[in-house]
């Protein structure tokens, strides 16, 4: 069986690359644990210096978590460290960047928001689409998205689950460089090696600034999520709908 997520080392950058095609990307709890372990490896090595976090093919970034699995994917071994998705609670301290291609929904939004910035390509497409089956976001979005974008278009992204495409992402401030279909990978390699050609004390000194400016804890943030998001995924109607999902699926 191929991977699911296939990491490259491309001299002092790194690339997680999502590899579900047939599935837009979607992140099951096999490839939640190898997300964890990839950003400890990145966070680990200290030649590794840019980490590039994109999706296989042009039509999706990421979906969102796998809802066949979504009843598994908070009780995973690292999901109470790293996230359910395996890296909303993560922390590489070095520059992070997502490469944003196609769909790019729920869970799958939450990647790109953990990342420090998005390129995107402009056939991306962005948006909560967890609103539709009642359940919340639980690896980050909450918190991470009003601090990028601001509480208005937060709250107007997150409870309406609508979809905005690439450029009004970039009006807002979700997506800080658009590039044509296609270029957004190489774009995001493009930046990725100019960075870690930069002094990096400094480099990472600002960005760990940068990160502590956000106002409350990201953590503390992250756990009222978790303790919402959770009881939600227990919520008997939730489990009912995944539940016929599943078996419709099957």
């Amino acid at each position: 069986m191929a991977e699911k997520v296939v990491v490259q080392r491309l001299g002092p950058v790194t690339t997680l690359r999502l590899s579900r095609e047939e599935a837009a990307n979607a992140i099951n709890v096999e490839m939640a644990l190898a997300i964890a372990q990839t950003i400890d490896a990145f966070a680990a090595d200290d030649s590794a210096r840019v980490l590039v976090v994109t999706g296989t093919g042009d039509r999706a970034f990421c979906a969102g978590g796998d809802l066949n699995e979504l009843l598994e994917i908070t009780d995973h071994a690292q999901a109470d460290r790293a996230g359910p998705l395996g890296f909303a609670r993560l922390d590489p301290g070095k520059p992070t960047i997502a490469a944003v291609n196609g769909h790019c929904y729920g869970g799958g939004l939450e990647l790109a928001l953990w990342c420090d910035w998005r390129v995107a390509a402009e056939n991306a497409q962005f948006g909560a689409l967890n609103r539709r089956w009642g359940l919340t976001l639980i690896d980050g979005g909450t918190q991470r998205l009003p601090r990028i974008v601001g509480f208005g278009n937060a709250m107007w992204l997150i409870c309406t689950g609508c979809r905005i495409d690439a450029q009004r992402a970039f009006q807002i401030g979700l997506v800080q460089e658009l590039v044509p279909a296609g270029e957004a990978l190489p774009r995001a390699l493009e930046l990725a090696h100019t960075l870690a050609r930069l002094p990096q004390p400094a480099l990472i000194a600002d960005r760990r600034g940068v990160v502590a400016s956000t106002g409350q804890p990201l953590h503390a943030g992250l756990d009222l999520e978790a303790r919402v998001g959770r009881a939600v995924m227990r919520d008997p109607d939730v489990i009912q709908r995944l539940t016929e999902y599943r078996e419709h699926h099957a």
